[in-house]
Formats: structure tokens, sequence, C-alpha cells
């Protein structure tokens, strides 16, 4: 008994500690280091239905391979999830097909292609995709094109100029969009480089780019579409701001022709991001110790809540960007809108920025502390996914250096929550999860180191109920 309230009593120093420092964070100036909050703004409303038909159907981008050229190479898909009809049930969910301007039907990427994966044979409209391979990109997405680019113009002159400014596009950004390893996004790469050589008002295509492009591909995870409605700001770095329905049509960079036609597409994204509100996340599908959650919910109130927020009948989010002198996660993400600010600069004076629903880039040396809905089936954790499981983000030296999932038959792990995997000695194929490399990080958010063994597994038990 007095070694449990010697446990107890230095847990409760700790707490008292730790209370203290973040009162004195409050009262600091604001040059010192202490969380920010993020005000809301204004957002656009529309029609859910018209969104979610929008983004499986839509023609935000158009241009793409011509249909019968893709199932030349491709074949037709074997399975149709979204239940689609006509045309698009002949392509994967994660394409649409559309009508290019000269009236070819072109196969198009859609949002889903990071925006949905499927999990245990369900496909889960909103979860990002952590199966898309970056790594190869450069190879496999080149020689889709180069394959597709001599058939059209052998055979068919009028479906290459339907694919043109896709393939102008893709050649333009394949070669510099390749990540260190598989399982990581390159969309902030895609837009730097699209901004690059687009102009900021017209946004017209120029030859040549005008900004500097840095040579880092900075690795980003992909954000749950259903924590949106929880959030004042877009991006692991809260670098979002205004309307959120600019930064959902930015793939629409790909293919543009100009800002007429981006004030067209953009008429659809209050529809979409109606949509996008609606989504809940998926329920876990296991049995919980509720008695254990419970307990574990009392000590997440008191440890993790005044970040990550409250949740039930007193829900509420704080909306907090956390300094990076704090959360002493991978800083690359954040550091490198400061090492180029020319990018900032670029969407800030640009079309994105003008008109009723503005956006805006705003620049923050840190992150923002997520909302936690769904987060048993969001692994790998951190903003660049260099954390297998709620176990190893909640103890660091759980965290393997080298680490390495099966991409071809995922396993989960519903005990240590998230994918399972094999600890690697060293990087030896870009399937390894290499977190020595700048931006591959797994250090910081230390946080769950102040609890125990079964503390932790109460919090994790907890956080299955979200």
């Amino acid at each position: 008994m007095r070694r449990l309230l010697n446990t107890y009593s230095a847990k409760l120093f700790l707490g008292l500690v730790i209370l203290l420092i973040i009162s004195v964070a409050a009262i600091t100036p604001e040059n010192e280091v202490r969380p920010v909050y993020v005000p809301g703004s204004a957002q656009r409303s529309g029609d859910a239905d018209a969104g979610f038909n929008y983004i499986v159907t839509g023609d935000y981008l158009k241009s793409g391979i011509a249909l019968s050229y893709y199932n030349l190479i491709n074949g037709k898909a074997k399975t149709n999830p979204l239940g689609r009809s006509g045309k698009n049930a002949e392509v994967p969910y994660n394409f649409n097909v559309v009508k290019s301007d000269n009236g070819i039907d072109v196969v198009a990427p859609s949002c889903l292609q990071c925006h949905a994966q499927v999990f245990n044979d369900s496909l889960i409209i909103g979860l990002g995709n952590t199966s898309l391979d970056f790594s190869n990109i450069n190879k496999s997405g080149s020689l889709m094109v180069k394959t597709a680019t001599r058939l059209m113009q052998t055979f068919s002159p009028k479906s290459y100029e339907a694919a043109a400014v896709f393939m102008r596009s893709a050649k333009t950004v394949f070669p510099q969009m390749q990540t260190e390893v598989q399982g990581v996004n390159a969309a902030d790469r895609l837009a730097t480089v699209l901004v690059a050589y687009r102009d900021p008002v017209t946004l017209e295509w120029q030859d040549k780019p005008t900004l500097d492009i840095p040579d880092e591909v900075v690795p980003t995870d992909v954000p749950a579409w259903w924590l949106l409605k929880k959030k004042n700001a877009m991006f692991y770095n809260g670098l979002g701001r205004g309307d959120f329905g600019k930064f959902l049509m930015l793939s629409n960079m790909l293919t543009v022709k100009d800002s007429a036609e981006a004030a067209e597409v953009s008429t659809h994204f209050g529809d979409v991001l109606a949509y996008l509100l609606t989504i809940k996340a998926p329920v876990y599908p296991k049995a919980i110790d509720q008695h254990l959650a419970a307990s574990g919910r009392v000590i997440f109130a008191n440890a993790c809540s005044k970040c990550h927020g409250r949740y039930g009948e007193d829900a509420s989010y704080p909306n907090l960007l956390i300094p990076g002198q704090i959360i002493k996660t991978d800083s690359l993400l954040y550091t490198s809108n400061y090492q180029n600010p020319q990018f900032i600069d670029w969407f800030n004076k640009s079309w994105y920025a003008g008109g009723t629903y503005p956006a805006k880039l705003q620049s923050f040396n840190g992150y923002i502390a997520p909302p936690l809905d769904g987060v048993w089936i969001t692994a790998p954790y951190l903003h660049n996914g260099s954390v297998p499981t709620l176990e190893a983000l909640l103890n660091s030296n759980e965290r393997p250096t080298y680490w390495q999932r099966d991409f071809k038959n995922p396993q989960y792990d519903y005990e240590n929550v998230g994918w399972q995997y094999a600890v690697k000695e060293k990087a030896d194929s870009k399937k390894v999860y290499n977190t020595t490399l700048p931006g591959y990080g797994n250090k910081g958010h230390y946080f769950g180191d102040w609890l125990s063994a079964g503390e932790r597994k109460a919090v994790i038990e907890y956080l299955k109920t979200l």
C-alpha cells in the first residue's frame, strides 16, 4: 500500500508540475513557447449528396488517359465498391471517367486516391490511404505515361489531345515526387511543383517554373476526412486557413486551364465540404473492455484532453497549435514553410486567396494536436506515419528505427492497435520505414512515457471507443 501511495504521489506531483508549466506558458510573452489557438472562419454550405456524387463522378480534373487505352493497359475493374453505373463502373473506385473538352471519355484520378482505403475488405471513404507507393512513382508513373502516350499518338491523335494536359503535368511532377519509403504521401510536394508552374492570378501553365523548387520531398500521413468537422485549420501544421473548399480542390491544378475553369470547379466544393462533414469515424469492430476503457477515460481527461479535446457528452476540441519545442516531432514539414516562403507568398497573392470565401496560408513552427475520433483505424501515427501502433506512440521505447509492413496482405494488430509489422536491422528496401532520414523521424510526443504500462493499456482501450 505504501508503495502504491508513493507511486500515486509521484504521479500527482508530476501532474502538478505539468499544469504549472502550462499555466506559466499561458502568461508568458508571445515570443515564448506556448500553444496557440486557431480561430475558426466562415465556410461554405452545400448539398452533401451532390458533394458525394461530385467526388466519385465529377470532372474536377478534365484531362486524363482515354478510357479505351486505360482499359487496354490495365483491364476493366473487377470490383465496384461505390456501386457506380455506366463507364465509371469499368474503372477502380479512385478514378473517375469524365468528358474531355474534345468529347473523349478520359480516366482521371479522383480524391479517393489518397482519401479512401480498403480495411477488412470494406472501402472506408475518408480514411487516409497509407498503402500508396510514391517511392516508385517516377518509374511506375512514368512508364504508364510513356505507354499510354505512345499508344494514343500512334492510333488516336484525338485521344492524345484529350490526354495532353494531364500528361504534361504527370511528366513534370512524377520525377519530383519520389519519397524514400512506401506508405507516406507526397501531396505537399505535388502542390509545390504545380504552383511553381502556374501563374498565381490566371492559373495558366508556364513552360518553366517561376519559383525555386526545393530538393527535399517532405513526407506526410493523410488525415482522416471525418476530423475536418472539428478543425479550424487544415493540414498537420495548421497551414490552411479560411475557405476549406479552396484547399480541397487543389488537385485541380493538375489539369486546370485557367482561373475561369477553377471558378466553375470551385462552385461544387461547398457541396463537397458538406459531404465531408457528414462522414463519421468507423466503429471499432472488436470487443472493448468497458471497465478498463472507463479507467482510461479518466487518465485521458487528465493527461491528454487539454490538447486533443474531450469526447462524449462533454465533447469539445481546443484547436491548438503545439510548438515544435513542446511536441518535439520531426520538424521538416513545418520548417520547410519558412525555408521556402516563395510558395506561401504565391498562394496568398493567388486566385485562391480572393473571392467571397478567400483562403490563405499561415505558417507556424509546430503542429496541430488533432482530434482523435477513429484514431484506432488511422495507423501509422504522427504526421509522417513513422510510428506503427498506438502502443509505440504512447511508449517511445517501443518505436522501431526500421520497420516494415506487409502491403500485399496487411493484417491489423488489435492489441497494440495498428498495422502488424516486422522490426528490421536496416533499411534494405523502400518498403522498410527508415526513421533516420530527414522528415521521417519518429521522435517526439513523449507524453505517454509518463504513464505506467497499465495506464497506457487503459488509455488505448478508451481510444478504441472514440
